[in-house]
């Protein structure tokens, strides 16, 4: 029997024997590889859930399972913690919202961080546990300088002031994170200056806030930085970086990088997604699936910084930008072409964005939610095995994945 289903009758038989002295319902995942989240691998692992929490995780020889549990034989699986994107653009329709959720958690992720495009009137879905959904997190409205023709979701600024009063409005429907963008638009538009975006910065800042920027040159990166940004939602995207900007970011250890890497212009296999897509949305993907030069120029800049900040030791989470449920898997391909190792990919994706989320999740861990995917093959020998997903526990939950959320 497939480990999904067999995961689902485990669950659905849980009942009053199958307990543990917390008193509640209990299940040992046994005999898998267990990517804890953290850099570390446990082979031959136990994993016991009690309701929607972790209770132990560990080597088999080293954890006791509670007396009625059901147990669930894994052996050549591997476990991993649930995926995690901190940098999304969701639909702004509340059924189509929870859709968008739905589908992440067909596909491995357990949270996204919607930056700048969402209504107040959402905010209230991140307050509820939809069974099967990933958590939502928003920004709310961003901000930015006048763009016409664009979306008129953000806040529309044009001074310091217009930047502290938008804060102000964030912080009252508490917001996660407070999003700005600095960018021309290929030279469209005026961008944030760095006294408008100080300003919003040292506001939000004022009000416990963290606000993440999406930029595209490296002179406004480094001008981000000596302003106390918290984090990058994207690269540096025009140039190759420098010496000073890789010393700006080791100055500033609780600075995160989500490095959000564009397509690479190169043809990809995307025969894994056919189970999930319907044909026609299969086959618009594979019409613009074909070898684009600059497209491969532009992802080589992009690859490259990545790679030295993250030998740098910059700390980096998961990002894919747009609305693709499954693109969190591509992004964590491109993370490793560009030059990190799958460990590194697995823990930027995992602990580090749920520490950027604050989430009780992202690592494999007593205490944690119980938020893990069964792949049939192990990620670390190639990172595309994020993709062969046989099971995801949700919460303590088993995401039903008999069919995919359209």
């Amino acid at each position: 029997m497939h480990v999904t289903a067999v995961v689902i009758l485990a669950l659905a038989a849980l009942g009053g024997c199958a307990t543990a002295p917390t008193g509640q319902p209990a299940t040992a995942y046994e005999g898998a590889r267990l990517i804890v989240g953290d850099g570390r691998v446990i082979e031959n692992a136990t994993l016991v859930v009690e309701g929607a929490k972790i209770a132990h995780a560990g080597a088999a020889a080293s954890v006791q399972v509670p007396a009625g549990a059901t147990r669930v034989n894994l052996a050549g699986k591997t476990l991993m913690p649930m995926i995690i994107d901190t940098h999304v653009h969701l639909n702004t329709e509340r059924d189509a919202l929870i859709r968008d959720l739905k589908q992440r958690a067909y596909y491995g992720v357990s949270a996204a961080l919607s930056l700048g495009t969402d209504g107040y009137e959402l905010l209230d879905v991140r307050r509820q546990t939809i069974p099967g959904a990933a958590r939502f997190y928003s920004a709310g409205r961003g901000i930015t300088m006048q763009e016409p023709g664009r979306t008129t979701a953000p806040y529309w600024i044009s001074s310091a002031a217009e930047g502290r009063k938008a804060v102000d409005e964030l912080a009252a429907h508490k917001v996660d994170i407070v999003k700005i963008w600095v960018d021309t638009r290929d030279g469209k538009y005026q961008k944030l200056t760095p006294e408008i975006y100080g300003a919003v910065i040292d506001e939000a800042h004022k009000r416990g806030l963290r606000v993440i920027a999406h930029l595209f040159d490296l002179e406004d990166a480094k001008g981000l930085l000596r302003a106390g940004v918290d984090a990058l939602a994207h690269g540096v995207r025009d140039q190759d970086i420098d010496d000073e900007f890789v010393a700006m970011f080791k100055a500033r250890p609780n600075l995160v990088l989500t490095p959000n890497l564009p397509e690479r212009g190169v043809k990809v296999d995307l025969s894994w997604l056919k189970p999930g897509l319907g044909a026609n949305q299969l086959a618009l993907l594979e019409a613009a699936n074909t070898d684009r030069p600059a497209a491969q120029t532009f992802f080589g800049i992009q690859a490259r910084n990545l790679a030295r900040l993250n030998a740098a030791g910059a700390r980096i989470t998961l990002g894919t930008d747009g609305n693709r449920a499954w693109a969190a898997h591509e992004e964590m391909q491109d993370m490793v072409i560009a030059g990190m190792t799958p460990m590194q990919v697995i823990v930027a994706a995992t602990r580090n964005s749920a520490d950027f989320l604050g989430m009780d999740s992202g690592t494999l861990q007593p205490g944690k939610s119980a938020d893990f995917i069964v792949l049939d093959a192990n990620p670390l020998d190639d990172i595309t095995n994020t993709r062969r997903i046989s099971a995801v526990v949700l919460r303590g939950s088993a995401v039903d994945r008999s069919q995919p959320v359209r």
